[in-house]
């Protein structure tokens, strides 16, 4: 779900950027008087009794965070560079320190605000981040060298500069990673403003999901409309119309409720100059506001605000479909599955040896799925029910326990003693590693459908088959089979649009530790 937050300003007066207001006349401020007295939103004082709002301190962490990239590149060299011979490995290491340190603060490596995404993948951001940041290093570097005529060997400057990389890495994932052990810390207490649809819309998402940092406390619906949703609080009600009390009305929730944050979802009755008076009057209050888009499921990193004629316009860009991160991706998967058949060459054997003598039948089962552009494909695993059970599966149609085309039973008696505990490993997931091999499948990406579940598929949920079907994929490390049909539809139909090769290596990095948990898995 995405929003626009409206930053705290506090103009004065006309300013020089494209798509602000052009400066009034004397004449004009003189007709507009008495309708800017009229217009002038009422303010409501704080109860004196209760706490004064803390005074913002200046962020410390970037400024910790800049100077352990500085020290953790500049100390390891110099002692690198010193024990090496190299002439002046002081000044040498302090150079390649203050270069690093400069460049990871251009980038924005120091913002302080993380993002949160469903696919988890902060952490894998961050180490990606890190390295594109050391190779652009060693590029300065070269040129540094090169321009300096600088007698220090080049292979020995590499070297020294390596740990530097490997300790920007670990400070990127421990800032990122894991989010809920800090998380009570950086909480927003957030009260709802709309009209009831919209509260119970927004509401409904925020208190489903927990990979965000903005806690639900109350609201205040505009219109005679009563909300349905239960269980959350209401602070007060908006007339349809504007009104004079508009802004006290919501400073008192503010205050009542101890809210930081004020999420406004705009509609017919709310839009247009009642919303900007109320940014007004709770921008003056030292409140802070955000503007519910109608936009969701689209990543922070493809929104760019900008301003035209006055309108505030967020263009969002397309999903990637080709490009350099598409070509990365595929060498990636080819890599990835290649190194994993040979890796894991005696645990296949063994689980192979396992499956063939536990039950009757073949060690794998194959089976026709659906793949990118809803083309078929025959997909690989081992077998982990008796040798009949697409025969049987008719008779168990009505113990599904899941709803869509998906067909879900924990205790599914046609699964063998070995299949579940492979199923509950997600073992048996592993040949088709020889799909991605093939470019059939990539390691990442939403779950490949039957070809029945495919052809029941509506115009949203055909989009699942936009990309390549994956080993592991957002649902799988969200909750597996213990998710609804729509949550995985919801899921995957997010990474459809807002993969990257950073959070391809933050899903994977979470598979283990789902794998490891074994939830949802049956």
């Amino acid at each position: 779900m995405g929003h626009v937050e409206i930053p705290d300003t506090d103009l004065s007066g006309p300013v020089g950027l494209r798509g602000a207001p052009r400066p009034r006349t004397a004449a004009s401020r003189n007709r507009t008087a008495a309708l800017e007295q009229l217009w002038r939103a009422p303010t409501a004082q704080r109860d004196p009794v209760g706490p004064a709002p803390a005074r913002r301190l200046p962020a410390r962490g970037p400024v910790l965070a800049a100077l352990t990239d500085l020290l953790g590149l500049a100390g390891p060299a110099w002692l690198l560079l010193r024990a090496g011979d190299q002439p002046r490995p002081l000044a040498a290491a302090a150079v390649a320190g203050l270069l690093w340190a400069g460049l990871r603060g251009t980038r924005g490596r120091y913002t302080g605000r993380l993002r949160a995404e469903p696919g988890g993948a902060a952490c894998a951001v961050g180490a990606v981040g890190a390295v594109g940041d050391w190779l652009v290093l060693i590029g300065l570097l070269a040129v540094l060298h090169t321009a300096a005529d600088s007698p220090v060997d080049p292979a020995t400057s590499v070297v020294a500069v390596a740990p530097g990389l490997l300790i920007a890495a670990a400070v990127a994932g421990l800032r990122r990673w894991p989010r809920s052990a800090r998380r009570a810390d950086r909480v927003r207490r957030v009260l709802l403003v709309g009209e009831a649809p919209g509260v119970d819309r927004a509401a409904g998402l925020l208190n489903s999901r927990t990979d965000h940092d903005y806690m639900l406390v109350a609201a205040v619906p505009v219109g005679a409309a009563r909300l349905e949703l239960e269980g959350v609080q209401v602070a007060g009600h908006l007339a349809s119309c504007p009104a004079d009390d508009d802004v006290s009305t919501v400073l008192g929730g503010v205050y009542a409720h101890e809210a930081d944050l004020v999420l406004v979802a705009p509609g017919p009755q709310l839009t247009g100059d009642r919303l900007r008076r109320l940014g007004w009057g709770l921008h003056d209050r030292g409140v802070a506001l955000s503007v519910l888009s109608e936009v969701s499921g689209v990543a922070a990193e493809r929104v760019r605000p900008v301003t035209a004629a006055g309108l505030t316009l967020l263009h969002i860009a397309p999903p990637l479909r080709g490009g350099p991160q598409a070509m990365v991706k595929n060498v990636l998967d080819r890599t990835g599955a290649l190194f994993g058949l040979l890796a894991l060459a005696p645990l296949l054997l063994a689980v192979a040896l396992s499956v063939r003598l536990s039950s009757r039948g073949p060690v794998f089962h194959r089976q026709v799925r659906q793949g990118q552009h809803n083309r078929p494909f025959t997909m690989w695993k081992f077998r982990t029910m008796v040798a009949d059970a697409e025969q049987l599966k008719a008779q168990l149609a009505v113990a599904n326990e899941v709803d869509g085309p998906l067909f879900k039973m924990r205790s599914d008696p046609r699964v063998t003693p070995v299949g579940r505990m492979l199923r509950r490993t997600s073992i048996d997931e592993l040949p088709q590693l020889v799909n991605v091999l093939l470019g059939h499948m990539s390691l990442v990406g939403p779950r490949p459908p039957l070809p029945e579940e495919a052809s029941r598929y509506d115009e949203r949920e055909h989009r699942r088959l936009t990309v390549k079907p994956g080993l592991t994929g957002l649902w799988q490390v969200s909750g597996r089979s213990d998710l609804t049909w729509q949550e995985t539809v919801s899921l995957d139909l997010w990474y459809v649009d807002n993969w990257s090769v950073a959070a391809d290596m933050g899903l994977l990095a979470r598979t283990v530790r789902a794998v490891t948990d074994g939830r949802g898995a049956y």
